[in-house]
């Protein structure tokens, strides 16, 4: 599978403080894009930017951890379903 990587990428275009720039003629031209890793750590959200080069190496780790997830759950469920099934559960009187 390799590497997994927790969080998402976020894709922003965004405008500056500068009066007369682009970002700010109607229609903008906003500054961008810029992606962002947002991910939890100790119940708090931090965010980090990366390289397009940085994007394209780490989107696939962000997959994986899809695919992880879904397969531990079906993991999780068959085990579940092989204690409920199991004929040597003591009966209740």
């Amino acid at each position: 599978m390799g590497f997994v990587l927790p969080g998402s990428l976020t894709e922003r275009h965004l405008t500056c403080t500068h009066a007369g720039c682009h970002c700010h003629d109607d229609p903008p031209q906003l500054h961008g894009p810029y992606w962002y890793w947002t991910r939890k750590v100790n119940a708090k959200t931090v965010s980090r930017v990366l390289s397009p080069d940085q994007v394209e190496e780490y989107r696939p780790w962000m997959d994986n951890q899809r695919r992880l997830r879904v397969l531990v759950r079906e993991l999780e469920q068959l085990g579940v379903q092989i204690v409920e099934d199991d004929p040597r559960r003591p009966r209740r009187r």
